[in-house]
């Protein structure tokens, strides 16, 4: 039978001050954020953003020029039982296509601490009970990310640091993925962190989402925060770009010039409206739209990318 938590069992996650150069380049730039337990925490931001620099570092694989990384309030190295606290994907799993995907887990087993009963309440938790004695080389690519996912749950740890585990699977292993990491986060109180450099692809499996860019920290919140940065846009078609353009400054929306008005960040119609008559402007055209999520995230990361509506 599969063993399931039913308490709190994660532990959160502490960086501070963060920082790692690569020679001339800097990778983390003072990165400070908190991971907490029982919820599923979308690590994101563009290649080359300082995600894997960030979790190298956490996981004591990188030594960091300045800052702190804690798992629990201690670093990665000071443990005691590691695999026990943390279970970590850093990059695609590499399988002998000989083994059976027990046997894999096998291996496995005696580095991590645990008995080989582990190895099959890990595969019973991922799906693959009844591939345990198929070898891996016949796997899919989807079954292959679930025997990747079955080696970290190996020790049974609180933490779990996955690094674009969505990558290359179907829309049937994402839906999967999507509730078992769901699953392990809100029923079993994991501290689950889930890096990607989509936001669409994890916009459906995250609670809280920390976006960097160029190794510095952009945003940090619930992933209903994010969404609401998305919902107030205001399309006006104007005559007077420039009488408007003095106007939102002065409310202090934010804003960008489209063809023929502006497109007004922060503010409802009925403000606009209201400020457009009290400063006798010509308004032509006044709309109300929402800002596509992955927009927002690419204003976030990099607004000389981030699109605007025509």
């Amino acid at each position: 039978m599969t063993r399931e938590r039913t308490t709190v069992v994660g532990s959160t996650i502490e960086i501070n001050g963060l920082s790692k150069s690569f020679g001339a380049v800097r990778a983390v730039d003072d990165l400070s954020l908190t991971i907490r337990p029982g919820v599923v925490t979308g690590f994101l931001g563009p290649n080359g953003a300082g995600k894997t620099t960030t979790l190298r570092m956490l996981l004591g694989l990188v030594a960091a020029d300045s800052g702190s990384a804690t798992i629990d309030g201690r670093p990665y190295a000071e443990l005691a039982s590691p695999a026990a606290v943390v279970g970590a994907a850093l990059e695609a799993a590499s399988f002998h296509p000989g083994r059976t995907a027990l046997d894999h887990l096998r291996v496995h087993a005696p580095m991590v601490g645990v008995p080989d009963a582990a190895c099959s309440r890990v595969l019973a938790q991922v799906g693959l009970a009844d591939a345990a004695r198929r070898k891996v080389g016949g796997f899919s690519l989807g079954m292959r990310q679930r025997l990747g996912l079955a080696t970290t749950l190996l020790g049974d740890p609180g933490v779990l640091v996955l690094d674009e585990p969505a990558n290359g699977l179907d829309p049937e292993g994402i839906v999967w993925l999507r509730g078992f990491l769901r699953h392990l986060a809100h029923e079993q109180g994991r501290t689950v962190l889930v890096s990607s450099h989509v936001l669409g692809e994890v916009q459906a499996t995250v609670d809280d989402v920390v976006v960097i860019a160029r190794g510095r920290l952009v945003h940090e919140s619930p992933l209903s925060d994010l969404v609401a940065m998305a919902a107030a846009q205001v399309r006006v078609s104007t005559p007077d770009t420039d009488g408007f353009v003095r106007l939102v400054t002065e409310q202090g929306w934010d804003f960008s010039e489209i063809s023929g008005g502006l497109l007004i960040s922060g503010a409802s119609p009925a403000q606009v409206g209201a400020a457009a008559h009290a400063a006798h402007l010509e308004l032509h055209g006044l709309a109300g739209e929402g800002m596509a999520l992955e927009d927002v995230f690419l204003k976030l990361t990099d607004p000389a990318r981030a699109q605007v509506p025509a």
